[in-house]
């Protein structure tokens, strides 16, 4: 494998441009070298290093603590951190398929990401497609893709699944919940709120954002969702431009606080007063976010609550009086 650039690098391991170039002035890694043309370049043995980082930044640890460590010390403190089943190899995956090689009533998630390994496209598209069929939308959300995300975050994180693959998982749900999305009838989307749904600049991940879009649409949200990677004035014309009630904002644990927590009061200062701001995500540091007229969503399964105290009131921004 040679030295990616810095972009592949972003889209490989989930850390920003900006974060990679912050690590290397304050920790002394990564330790980038520079190719023809005097742009960064970044050996296998460093991007594996982040991978692992990254990983543990997911599970609460800080940059201080985990940055400057070198691999072995990364792979011992992910391991110790690391529940058994969550360190199955890709042949111990294979073997616990084979093992059970008849799916129960409710979808068997190893079955999927075994045909995952396997580049078994068709299959990994029948067997959601089948389970999103049986479950129905809302429950396939939470009840299989989220936990799929994790499970194939975990395993592409430690290396046992390619970059390819990790693609292949996420161009079949995205297809799978943009055709279900499209089926509700329109009907049942016009009881609001309008939600304009995107993610701050430097955050690429948009299934969670789909995902979202999907309970949104279920719940009679009248939706539109402008992607990934919007920048905050643009948020701002096209809250207006639509006469959206809610702003939605996806944050995935790679995303650095410092830029979401500057990019939300950013929002909070330019939005009308009655645009509510929902965030999502599983950061430790949103959990304690205490930012008037922004309500923190720490969970998928409290989306229908949300909605309820929007429509009864309970959900707008008096906290800005």
């Amino acid at each position: 494998m040679t030295a990616l650039p810095i972009a592949a690098v972003e889209r490989d391991t989930g850390v920003s441009k900006d974060t990679l170039r912050v690590w290397e002035r304050r920790y002394g890694f990564p330790m980038p070298e520079r190719d023809a043309a005097g742009e960064r370049v970044y050996p296998p043995d460093q991007v594996l290093r982040l991978r692992l980082v990254r990983r543990l930044l997911d599970q609460g640890h800080r940059p201080v603590h985990t940055v400057a460590l070198g691999l072995a010390a990364l792979e011992r403190l992910s391991q110790s951190a690391q529940a058994p089943a969550a360190r199955r190899s890709r042949t111990s995956r294979k073997a616990e398929a084979a093992a059970q090689p008849h799916a129960p009533a409710a979808p068997d998630v190893p079955a999927i990401e075994v045909a995952l390994l396997d580049h078994q496209h068709p299959e990994v598209r029948r067997l959601l497609t089948q389970a999103s069929l049986q479950m129905g939308l809302a429950a396939f959300v939470t009840g299989v893709i989220a936990p799929l995300n994790s499970s194939v975050g975990e395993a592409w994180l430690r290396g046992d699944i390619e970059v390819f693959e990790e693609h292949l998982y996420t161009e079949c749900v995205t297809t799978l919940l943009r055709t279900a999305i499209a089926r509700i009838p329109p009907t049942d989307r016009t009881r609001g709120p309008r939600v304009l749904l995107t993610t701050f600049p430097q955050e690429m991940h948009g299934l969670g954002l789909l995902m979202v879009e999907a309970l949104l649409a279920l719940e009679g949200c009248a939706c539109l969702s402008l992607g990934t990677q919007t920048p905050v004035p643009d948020m701002v014309m096209a809250t207006q431009a639509h006469g959206a009630d809610v702003l939605a904002l996806s944050v995935s644990p790679a995303m650095n606080i410092r830029h979401v927590l500057t990019g939300l009061a950013q929002l909070r200062e330019l939005l009308p007063i009655q645009t509510t701001v929902w965030v999502g995500g599983k950061s430790a540091a949103l959990s304690r976010l205490q930012l008037p007229g922004v309500m923190f969503v720490d969970a998928l399964e409290r989306l229908p609550q949300v909605v309820a105290d929007w429509r009864s009131g309970s959900d707008l921004p008096i906290h800005q009086t």
